[in-house]
Formats: structure tokens, sequence, C-alpha cells
């Protein structure tokens, strides 16, 4: 049963005089706007935005209410296809967001909330999110709201002002929405159930006339046609907020959508579900708005189609969707404009999706069609980092799927190996002998996937700097070329026959292909490093990083091959591990962490990183990729989850690694003896290499791996937090380098 507040509307028309203001019993409201606007210039474009404010405590002394106000906007450039986003929050976020974080809400990953932790205790918190420069204005005698220069105004004639600009962007607005019609109660009778079970109240008018200017790229440009929409909803009274703290351990989702028809009828529909409940409804609704009234149906379905996946976040969002209802004879399917119209903020879970769409369809059986906005929030793919890397991982193999065809289709292959301007190199190729022999034997291993960071450090490396890693996402399946090339010519080197859990390229192929596909894969990606608005300096600069990963990496191999075996004599005589544990390191530093840095560089270069930036997220990760190697090591011996590895498996092929290399300088001469010569012998009883584990555990060799792992990221983080700003990039930065050292695979 709901609870009717004494200052919500009461039956018959809204007032808006009254109640477009903000409303004292409520502890939630917001004043949200959409518009579909066609410039002067003949550009068509959209926008969204939303003015927030939320009770967030009394002042201790008057004992008033205290609100934390937000406001959020984007505009979709259709024709750019561009997505530009605001969003800003109340001065007081950083210490909302701890108590948060108290209570357990948030990520459920520890590494990420230890990220977020630390970047609100510094009283900031993370772009794309940013802290208001000034306290909002509200006024409480007619509807004006400013929130550090993003302004609602109600005027005279009943029209709403909305100005809004991003420096950083360069865009804004400057629009009025007049109202068309009246205002239309939502659910039952205007209320509606909000995300913990309290009673709010929903009206909204679909129809608005939009005059006014758009700013793009510093230039405003008039609008020549625009149709609006304005929702206003508030509730969550204070006083029932404590009857519903049984709902708050709900996770709920929705999806709501607006839509104006061509023949001037409008839809508006929602649904709510409680994710830890399978998806159980918590209200859905279906609104039918003409200009003679409205009609309401409760058998709303949707069907979602077309799953796009963001290269920023790594949340899945369909792209299109179904809308049915038998009880209104509704039929319509809905496509966004395009795809990325994710809004990244904090404030939902790292991002929720509010895009332009356009719809066709029937409605009681007469065709409709029309355009609206779609917004779709709490429907988290990516909760943790594990899920995190299991999607990037998801995205390199399509990455490598599009530039290595197993199929054989002609322009793949072209490109691959030659170019358009060079068609005639094709001629006389059999196109399957050519798959089979140059992409299976590649394609056998990326499809197995394996661990994705090295695609992402590029990708985010390019953020970090304020670029737009979306211009260089192709770039995802560079590395793992790279990657994927050095460990196909390493089996062969090493005789090894198992990779990524199924037998190694050359046990199928032969080690003639498999050398020659493993050494190939070095120059598959060299067409991906030309990215968009890269100047020649900055192309120069992207090629020697790449030149420079795949030097190292030989010359780490080089010395990995022949190994430190050669040492050992001395260094059991002397117990002077000291120079063993550098030349364990310089080989790690060479095929894994130089490379890692390498890619990093190339990215921070990519996203317009001055000199300081690009040689700090260089130092980190390749610290980070030193400490992932330090870890290899010391689970080796430890296990790693899931039995990925057989424990000890180092000790089976007679390596010397960095905690054998700790534990000759704490060994005595016996000892140290005993130790070499049975990790010389290449024991294979587990008793023998459980002993030699033991031994090495025994004085603590394999702690001080992991305490050496740690002391690298956190020093090269010291070094690099201050460079770079506050933002979702450094934080998922951040996360990572713990992520590496907590790693049990």
């Amino acid at each position: 049963m709901s609870t009717m507040q004494a200052d919500w509307p009461k039956a018959g028309p809204i007032d808006l005089a009254i109640h477009d203001l903000p409303h004292a019993s409520s502890t939630t409201e917001w004043w949200y706007f959409n518009g579909q606007l066609t410039l002067t210039d003949g550009r068509e474009l959209s926008l969204f935005v939303s003015f927030f404010r939320i009770v967030k405590g009394r002042d201790a002394v008057t004992k008033q209410l205290q609100h934390a106000a937000s406001v959020t906007w984007a505009i979709s450039d259709r024709d750019g296809k561009r997505y530009l986003a605001s969003s800003l929050v109340d001065r007081d976020a950083p210490r909302l967001g701890l108590e948060k974080l108290k209570r357990g809400e948030g990520t459920r990953d520890e590494r990420l909330r230890r990220a977020i932790r630390e970047i609100l205790e510094r009283d900031k918190v993370p772009y794309p999110d940013q802290l208001f420069a000034t306290d909002p204005f509200v006024s409480t005698s007619r509807l004006e709201l400013d929130y550090d220069g993003s302004q609602l105004l109600k005027q005279e004639d009943g029209s709403y002002l909305l100005k809004g600009y991003s420096d950083r962007h360069r865009a804004g607005f400057e629009l009025t929405f007049t109202p068309q019609m009246a205002a239309v109660r939502h659910g039952d009778d205007g209320v509606v159930k909000g995300v913990s079970g309290e009673d709010m109240f929903y009206y909204f008018i679909p129809r608005c006339a939009v005059t006014g200017s758009l700013t793009l790229d510093g230039t405003a440009s008039p609008v020549k046609q625009g149709l609006g929409w304005y929702d206003h909803e508030f509730g969550g009274h204070r006083d029932e907020m404590e009857s519903h703290a049984a709902t708050k351990n709900r996770d709920v989702a929705w999806l709501w959508c607006a839509l104006q028809c061509d023949d001037g009828t409008s839809l508006s529909a929602y649904s709510m579900v409680d994710l830890k409940n399978d998806r159980a409804s918590l209200g859905k609704r279906l609104l039918v708005v003409t200009e003679t009234g409205r009609d309401e149906a409760l058998d709303l379905g949707f069907t979602e189609h077309g799953i796009w996946t963001s290269t920023r976040t790594f949340n899945k969002y369909p792209s299109a969707f179904s809308i049915s209802s038998e009880q209104a004879n509704l039929q319509v399917e809905v496509t966004a404009d395009f795809a990325d119209q994710e809004f990244v903020t904090l404030i939902s879970k790292p991002a929720f999706w509010e895009g332009s769409v356009s719809f066709e369809g029937t409605l009681n059986g007469k065709a409709i069609c029309g355009r609206g906005y779609v917004e779709r929030s709490g429907f988290v793919t990516v909760e943790t980092l594990d899920d995190f890397f299991g999607a990037v991982g998801e995205e390199v193999r399509k990455s490598v799927e599009a530039i290595v065809p197993i199929k054989p289709e002609y322009e793949p292959l072209r490109d691959l190996i030659a170019s358009k301007k060079h068609d005639d190199y094709m001629r006389g190729i059999e196109l399957s002998q050519l798959t089979r022999t140059l992409c299976e034997p590649v394609r056998l291993i990326t499809d197995r996937g394996g661990k994705s960071w090295r695609s992402y450090a590029a990708l985010a490396c390019c953020d970090v700097v304020g670029g737009d890693s979306r211009n260089f996402v192709k770039w995802l399946a560079m590395p793992e070329l790279m990657h994927v090339g050095s460990l196909m010519v390493d089996d062969v080197q090493d005789k090894s026959v198992i990779r990524r859990g199924g037998p190694t390229s050359h046990l199928l192929y032969g080690e003639s292909l498999a050398i020659n596909s493993g050494t190939a894969c070095y120059f598959m990606g060299q067409k991906l490093l030309i990215g968009p608005k890269l100047s020649d300096r900055e192309k120069l600069a992207i090629y020697d990083h790449y030149f420079q990963a795949l030097r190292a990496g030989h010359a780490g191999q080089a010395l990995d091959i022949d190994g430190v075996d050669f040492m050992m004599p001395e260094v059991v005589a002397t117990g002077d591990g000291v120079l063993l544990e550098e030349r364990i390191l310089a080989i790690h530093r060479l095929k894994t962490a130089i490379p890692a840095a390498s890619l990093a560089r190339m990215g921070a270069v990519g996203g317009g990183a001055t000199e300081a930036q690009i040689e700090g997220l260089g130092s980190f990760f390749e610290s980070v990729g030193l400490a992932f190697q330090i870890i290899d090591d010391v689970l080796n011996l430890r296990g790693f989850k899931g039995d990925l590895k057989s424990r000890g498996e180092d000790i089976m092929h007679g390596k010397v690694t960095l905690p054998v290399a700790k534990a000759m300088a704490k060994l005595e001469l016996a000892d140290r003896t005993w130790l070499w010569e049975t990790i010389a012998s290449k024991p294979q009883d587990l008793e023998t290499v459980h002993a030699v584990i033991a031994k090495i555990e025994s004085v603590g060799g394999i702690d001080a791996c992991s305490e050496q792992a740690t002391a690298l990221v956190e020093e090269a983080w010291t070094l690099l937090d201050p460079l770079v700003e506050d933002s979702l990039p450094k934080m998922m930065l951040r996360a990572f380098g713990w992520y590496v050292l907590d790693r049990h695979y």
C-alpha cells in the first residue's frame, strides 16, 4: 500500500508551479530531461541532463537536513558517433563514498575497494566524476538549481532553461524546454517503487519543444528543431526509510525507455529486477500517452539483442531491444543510434548505459516509429578483476580473430600479408594452404585464452593520461600476438608439450611451421600501430617502443635458454647469491618487464602523455612485469590455483629461479651443495621435489621473493601517482598492481 506524503500532488492535474520545486519530505529527488535535436547546419544530436538532490544527514547544530547534489549529462553526436559525458558531484562525495564502503556497498572486489578508498581518503573522486568547485544553489521558492554552473531554471512562461558546459570536452548546451502538453502521472496514480522499496512519486511531460544552442568542439550552433522529454521523481520519505531497511540488501537493476512516436504518441516503460533473487521482478509498467489521455499495461516484456562490450569498463550492454505487451497490443524494435553510449561514473557501479535510440513497430495494429532514450543501469557483468580480465580476454580473442583468419577469405588474408595497394602479391596463393600453414598454428594458442593484462596495458595507459583508448581498440590483438609468437618459439626450444591447457603448436603442426608462424606473429600487428590522429613524431615513438619490446624479449630468451647453471659452482662455494639474483632478474626484465613497459609507453604516447607520464607509466609496468615473473617463480613452488601447472615444475626441469638464488644466500655450505645437486639432477619424484621446496621455505627464500615483488610495485606506484590525475583508469591500474601480487594462477 502506497504512502502519499503531504507535499505530494493530490488527485487531479499536477500543479507544476508547486511540484516542480524540491520536496521537503523526500530523501531523493531528481529532474531529468532528454532531447532529440537537429542543428541549423543539419547535424543530428541528442542529449540528456539529470539534476539530483539526496539527503545526506543533518547539521549537528541546527538539526536541519543537509543534501548532496550532483548533475550528469551527455551529448550523443549521432553523426560522429561520439558520446561526450560529464558528471559533477557534491564536495562531500568522498566522505559519503567512504561511508558506503564501510557499509559494504559497491564493488565486492577487495583490491578495487582498496583503490577507491585510497582516492576517497585524499578527499578526491576519480575522473570522469569531478567535485563541485562551489556549493550548489537550490531555491525553495521556485525551480532554480545552480550546480557549479550547470543550471536548471523554471521561467515565467513555464518553460525550463538548462545550461551546462565541459571545458574538457569543449561541449555544452543552453536549451529551453517548453511543454507541449500537461504532466502525466506514472505508476499507480503517480506512485512507483524506488530501488530500496520506498515509495516515490513520478510524473513526466513527454512532449516539449526544444530551442537554444548546442556547443561541440568549442563552437555553439543553434537548434533548428528539437523535441524534448521531462521527468521529475521524488520520494523516499525519511520517516519510512527504516521500514525498508530489509530491502537494502537488494541488488536492483532497471531498464527504462522514453519513446516519442512520429504520430504524436509517447511511450514510457520501465522494468526493475532484483539481481540477487534470480532477476525477480520489482515492478514493470508501460504507459501509452496520446493527446486524449493515457493507457497502461503491466504485461511488459523486454528482450535484449546485439551485445556490445565496452573497452573502457569491459561491461556488456545490449544495443537493441524488443518491447512487447499483449495488453497494449504493442510490438516495438528499439535500436541504439550507436553502441558506445556508456556513461562511466562511480555513482553507478561503475557505469550505466544511457543513449539515444530509434524504433519502429506496431501499436494497436498501426505502424509506429520515432526516436527516444533508453537507460539501462545495474546490470553489471564485470564485478571483480577476474571478471574484468576474463572480459578483456574475450575481446582480445575477437581482435586476433579479425586479423588472423582461419577461414580462407581473400581480403583478410591479403591484409595480413600484403595490402590493397599491392594486391598482386596474392597472385598464385592457395588461400586454404595459407590459413593452414600460417594462421592455424597461431590461432591454436590464441583461441585458448591467456593472461590478457598485456593487452590491457596499452589501452589503460592511453586513458590514464587523458586520451581515448577507443581510438586504439584494435591494439588489443597486438600484445597478444607478440606474446603468443614468443610462446610458440619458446615451446619448440624447450621441447614443451603443453601450452594453455592443450598440445603445443609444434606437436600438431610440426616444428618448422610453428617457428615460422610464431616469428610471423611479431609482424602481424604492425598495421595496427598506426592509429588515428597520430603525428609523425608519435608514430615514430610508437614504432620505437614496439621494436624495443621485441629486441628485449629476444635478448631475454637467449639468456634464458643458456641459463645460469654456469654460475652455480661458485654460488654454492661462496654462498653469494647477489649476482645470481641479478642475472635471474635480468632475464625476467628482458622477457616480460620491458615488453610490458614498452606497451605501456605506446599507449601513453597514443594518449598524448607528457614525457614524465610516459616514463612513469613505463617504469610502473616494468615493475609490475618483473613482479609478475617473481610471483610466477613463487607460485611454481607453492602451487597454482586449479593445478594449472605442476607444483615444483621448475625443479623438475632443473631450473634455477629467484627463490633458489635467495635460499643460496642463507643456507650453510652442506645445504647449498645438496640443494644444487638435487635441482641439477632434475628430480621427477614428488617427495624429492617437495623436500627441495621445504628447504627453500625453511630460510624464507619464497617469502623474500613475495616481499621483493610487493616493494617493486609500491615503489613504482609512489613515483607514478603524482604524475596522473585520479581517475577510473588510474584506480584500475592501482588495483591491477595488487592483482598481480595476489594472483594464484
